[in-house]
């Protein structure tokens, strides 16, 4: 029997793309305000992945808190 696959362990602060959870988590911010503002036509920091699924650009994102006084 082949022993199963695990996963290596990624800190957040490490990846490259995250899930809208992680980033909510991770900066803060609310589920629902997190999918607002990736709706907003300035949004560059998401990327839509098949129909539906939405990854969040961890630096981007990070770029655009820290260009928006309000959110």
């Amino acid at each position: 029997m082949a022993a199963p696959k695990v996963k290596p362990y990624v800190p957040i602060e490490h990846k490259f793309t995250l899930t809208p959870y992680e980033a909510a988590e991770y900066f803060g911010i609310g589920i629902n305000h997190l999918y607002e503002m990736a709706k907003e036509p300035d949004c560059n920091f998401t990327v839509t992945v098949g129909r539906k699924k939405t990854i969040i650009i961890r630096q981007k994102l990070e770029e655009y808190l820290i260009n928006h006084r309000a959110i």
